[in-house]
């Protein structure tokens, strides 16, 4: 799709995209997740083979819907377009990966919150030891394989690592935590949650030996905050695809 082939309907879905999306960064600085430019969030473009990314390197301060940068899902910018005369996020060809591989995501994001970046330096799954984990996450939160920044293989590892899994987040290890949604707005919501879980099981290690939940009532809680919590439980619901050979 070139800028030409935009239709107003996309236009007009793009617009809200790239306000949604700016927004969103201020929630990353507002939950202390991210320092200095680090760290982005992404928004699919509904109807459209587009998403939206942070521009790279831009302080959150100076960050407006018409710098962020619409790319396509092979991870190419879109010229002619606000936001294209900058360089997208450094992490664009992860999440062109994700949307490419898991259609029923909306949003991605990635921070450097600490706990989170300390349980992924040392390479540990956060293990399920509060409900809190159980109703959001379903279970542990995964580790994923070390990879290298600038090209896909982070994203290859976050849909071997996430796909068929009931976490929403996934640790890559020495890296960080990156995390999808049905939306951009429900992938940071993922992320001001992992950096919660992270730091209150943290602080119970130092304490103690964090008891374990039984899966039974790991699976309870999850079926209750996802079809019950909440106003609207349908609409918040958010479902990972399993791969195909299960």
């Amino acid at each position: 799709m070139t800028n030409a082939l935009i239709t107003t309907t996309i236009q007009e879905t793009i617009d809200r995209i790239r306000l949604e999306v700016t927004d969103l960064h201020s929630e990353l600085v507002r939950y202390g997740l991210v320092a200095w430019t680090g760290g982005n969030v992404s928004g699919r473009v509904p109807g459209a083979d587009l998403f939206v990314i942070k521009p790279s390197g831009v302080s959150y301060d100076d960050l407006t819907p018409e710098k962020m940068v619409l790319c396509r899902l092979d991870g190419t910018v879109v010229t002619g377009t606000a936001g294209s005369d900058r360089s997208p996020s450094s992490d664009t060809a992860a999440h062109a990966y994700v949307y490419r591989s898991m259609p029923e995501v909306g949003g991605v994001v990635h921070t450097h919150s600490p706990y989170a970046v300390a349980w992924a330096a040392v390479g540990e799954p956060i293990p399920c030891v509060t409900t809190a984990m159980a109703d959001e996450f379903g279970g542990a939160i995964p580790i994923g394989p070390f990879s290298i920044i600038g090209d896909d293989s982070i994203g290859q590892g976050i849909v071997e690592t996430l796909r068929g899994h009931r976490s929403r987040a996934v640790l890559m290890q020495n890296h960080g935590p990156f995390t999808i949604g049905k939306d951009a707005r429900d992938a940071v919501k993922a992320a001001v949650m992992v950096e919660d879980v992270a730091r209150s099981v943290a602080f119970a290690r130092q304490i103690g030996t964090p008891i374990p939940i039984a899966q039974p009532m790991i699976d309870s809680l999850f079926d209750r905050y996802q079809n019950v919590y909440g106003q609207n439980p349908a609409e918040s619901q958010f479902i990972i695809a399993q791969p195909e050979d299960q």
